[in-house]
């Protein structure tokens, strides 16, 4: 059984679909007026996690992500820049998904982006206003607030107490006074010079930031949602108007279960640019391999905050490099496997490889608690390291011990972790090339091979006798991070770690 933790109710509930077996997620996208940083990746990595997992145990979901196009930002940028908004907006859509991709963050089924979807905010506005819920002045049209008795549910507020906290604000940041209560937020604004505007029943103009999101979401997945996610900061006044504005039209909930991810710091402080510690998630990904990045992110639970910064990327790629090495040295060992012999009880690690599949899900299941389920994995993969250091295999359990270690591969896949990825590149670094051909006398340009011939040149010194040689190898390769390893099968490199 999957339990959440709803952000409009404050506790976990077992989660049930409207429809059973097909999860409808709706998960709020960039405003394109720039690159994402670091904080936009670690909310849209927590959400794709999930949905992954979702998907894992069998669910059908269906993922919807919006793209805001249209925004005061976006025309900042534009005007800033010489620029139309469509031009900003395309340049920062194309760049998201890029970074997306490289992230490995999968595409939502439905994309919408808001300048495409104007005649169904259209539609949605003027059903606010027919319901009572909503009024025009000089073109803009507002939603009441104190109209929607429910306003402030989602995120806890007491509208006595609420201050305004919302996009519609006039040149030189002061309230709109044509707003009947400061906490009525705008659903259409009216056309300015030079802002791209459409036309509507209260003459040209552009949507609320608000409005897309409740418009997109009914049209591609209906009501109520199943699931609605994003950063905590959108609870208010993003996520509680969409709610009031859906509601108010529709008389009916407008997502069962809001879910929100904890927010980001470097280096035990707030990101932002005066600080100095504002990174954009391209320039991470520049230094830093994504299945790195994605474990740091999950390592802590998407509720809880998260603090970014070297050691703590360090931390994960020594974390990713012990679990490829020990995937590394079971292949290695079945790859060696000879004779009648398994030095160790094969059947007691199938069992921890089943406990770690239950110990996973269980972790999983309880608010997608991706720390727990990491864990589950280290202890694993620890236990399976103690198991094959210094082994013997016989040939006939070799795809037994592959088939137990390939649960950590596809759990961490399951995670987004695809430890599959990059391999087309060779684990070992370009620089064993030369070494081997200063040691080895090898002319190729294979590191793997490379690696080899280094081993088989050290294995035919040390039977001469020639430790100097054997010694030039092993200290060749230790300058270059690698370690050997001599097993009851042979040699074998690894990263050191």
């Amino acid at each position: 059984m999957i339990k959440l933790y709803n952000s409009q109710t404050r506790r976990k509930e077992e989660f049930k679909p409207v429809e059973e077996g097909h999860v409808r997620m709706y998960v709020c996208g960039p405003t394109v007026y720039n690159y994402i940083h670091i904080g936009n990746a670690r909310t849209f990595i927590s959400f794709d996690t999930i949905r992954r997992y979702l998907m894992w145990r069998g669910l059908k979901v269906t993922f919807v992500q919006n793209v805001t196009d249209v925004d005061d930002k976006i025309i900042k940028k534009a005007n800033e820049e010489g620029r139309s908004a469509a031009e900003v907006a395309k340049e920062y859509t194309e760049a998201f998904i890029a970074d997306m991709h490289a992230a490995g963050v999968m595409d939502p089924d439905v994309r919408p982006k808001a300048t495409e979807e104007i005649p169904a905010m259209i539609e949605l506005v003027q059903r606010i206003i027919d319901e009572g819920h909503a009024y025009v002045e000089e073109g803009d049209v507002y939603f009441d607030v104190r109209s929607f008795p429910s306003y402030g549910k989602l995120s806890g507020r007491n509208i006595d107490e609420m201050e305004s906290g919302h996009r519609d604000l006039v040149a030189g940041g002061a309230v709109d006074d044509r707003k009947r209560d400061p906490l009525d937020f705008a659903l259409w604004k009216a056309a300015k010079p030079g802002e791209p505007s459409w036309d509507s029943p209260w003459g040209p103009g552009r949507p609320g930031w608000h409005i897309e999101c409740s418009a997109m979401s009914k049209k591609y997945l209906g009501l109520p949602l199943d699931v609605h996610g994003g950063g905590s900061d959108l609870i208010f006044p993003h996520h509680e108007n969409e709610t009031a504005q859906s509601e108010a039209a529709y008389g009916t909930t407008f997502c069962n279960a809001w879910m929100h991810g904890g927010m980001l710091q470097v280096n035990s402080e707030k990101m932002s640019k005066s600080l100095g510690n504002f990174k954009l998630l391209r320039e991470v990904l520049e230094y830093t391999k994504p299945q790195v990045l994605r474990m740091l992110m999950l390592q802590a639970h998407y509720r809880s905050p998260l603090d970014f910064s070297q050691e703590r990327l360090d931390e994960s790629a020594t974390s990713l490099e012990r679990i490829e090495n020990c995937l590394r040295n079971v292949e290695w060992l079945a790859g060696n496997a000879a004779g009648d012999e398994t030095s160790f009880d094969l059947a007691a690690l199938e069992a921890a490889g089943e406990k770690l599949r239950a110990d996973f899900v269980e972790a999983m299941d309880d608010d997608f608690n991706t720390a727990g389920a990491l864990g589950a994995l280290f202890t694993f993969v620890g236990e399976l390291n103690a198991a094959i250091a210094d082994a013997k295999l016989n040939a006939a359990d070799a795809g037994r011990l592959r088939t137990v270690a390939g649960l950590v591969a596809e759990l961490l896949g399951v995670l987004g972790i695809d430890l599959a990825a990059g391999k087309a590149e060779s684990a070992y670094p370009v620089e064993t090339v030369a070494l081997a051909a200063e040691q080895a006398g090898y002319a190729g340009d294979d590191p793997e091979e490379a690696v080899q011939a280094l081993l088989d040149t050290r294995a035919a010194a040390r039977k001469e006798r020639n430790f100097a040689v054997a010694d030039a190898i092993r200290d060749g390769l230790k300058a270059l991070g690698l370690v050997i390893e001599d097993t009851p099968q042979g040699a074998r490199v690894n990263i050191a770690g």
